[in-house]
């Protein structure tokens, strides 16, 4: 098979293999039903493999073809890379890199950090997108971003992970509570108070340690809401909705009705951490890496 037949056949597999209907994926590449089951045949005969079981009204891949699906999504993947990284080139820019991030990362570490890219890889085109920290994880394998800022202890496999801030845990109340930094002792004076919650799809290790620090506090929070984002999160404490404990560094770049009480005394600490996969082909990973 000739890799141009190759390639076609690639690509008629895999929109078969998204829809599941011979009709619907040859409407999607603008060719004729009978002329995509054809070639379709022609591929599992030239394969020597069957690649989908035939229903009267549906369409299910074979074992053999859920393999060469994910299998050719990454290959397709990787050339899709290669070709927007030659683009790049041509325009004379030296690559791109894809960046996700939580919210709280972007306080201090992401401005820091897109300053040293644009001074020693000017050329570098940097695409930023927000997104919690399982999601991160999932996009490193696909690469579909390639580097991420999370605040999670366990990573899946195939993801490489480094610590890079280390920082205090802060209260967060209404600007008028009655208590504030010059009458706070520990968090046992809130035990009866509400207290809002960056939600555990935020990431579980984090919210046990969070959980972890009211235990330590001697009682089990009250908690009203839960949220994946902090300004609502502060628009709730602002609205005397209840209380929170989140990391130091949130505490810029926000003007409301609140108030910061950072908890020096306790030994917890929340960590930031860079992730990425060694499988990412990306020729700009392992300098930008390094300026971490």
């Amino acid at each position: 098979m000739s890799n141009q037949l190759e390639l076609r056949h690639i690509k008629y597999f895999l929109a078969v293999a998204d829809e599941l209907h011979f009709r619907k994926a040859a409407e999607r590449l603008f060719i004729s039903q009978p002329g995509l089951s054809r070639q379709i045949k022609q591929m599992e005969e030239q394969l020597g493999i069957q690649l989908f079981e035939r229903h009267n009204r549906k369409v299910t891949l074979t074992e053999a073809g859920i393999y060469l699906k994910d299998e050719y999504q990454s290959i397709t993947k990787s050339m899709d890379k290669v070709l927007n990284h030659a683009k790049l080139l041509h325009k004379g820019q030296e690559g791109e890199l894809k960046i996700g991030y939580i919210g709280s990362a972007m306080h201090k570490i992401i401005p820091a950090f897109l300053l040293d890219i644009k001074k020693e890889f000017p050329n570098i085109h940097v695409n930023l997108q927000e997104m919690d920290n399982q999601v991160q994880t999932s996009s490193i394998l696909d690469q579909d971003i390639d580097i991420g800022f999370v605040r999670m202890d366990r990573v899946p496999r195939g993801v490489e992970i480094r610590p890079i801030y280390e920082e205090t845990f802060s209260l967060v109340l209404p600007k008028d509570h009655a208590i504030n930094k010059n009458n706070f002792k520990d968090l046992s004076q809130l035990k009866d108070e509400p207290f809002i919650m960056f939600d555990s799809s935020y990431s579980p290790s984090y919210y046990e340690k969070v959980m972890q620090i009211f235990d330590e506090a001697g009682f089990s929070p009250i908690i009203s809401h839960k949220s994946v984002k902090a300004n609502t999160i502060y628009r709730l404490i602002e609205n005397n909705f209840g209380a929170a404990v989140v990391p130091t560094s949130l505490q810029e770049g926000y003007d409301l009705g609140i108030q910061f009480i950072e908890l020096t005394e306790i030994e917890h600490r929340t960590t930031l951490q860079l992730v990425w996969s060694k499988m990412n082909q990306n020729p700009v990973l392992g300098n930008v890496l390094g300026l971490v």
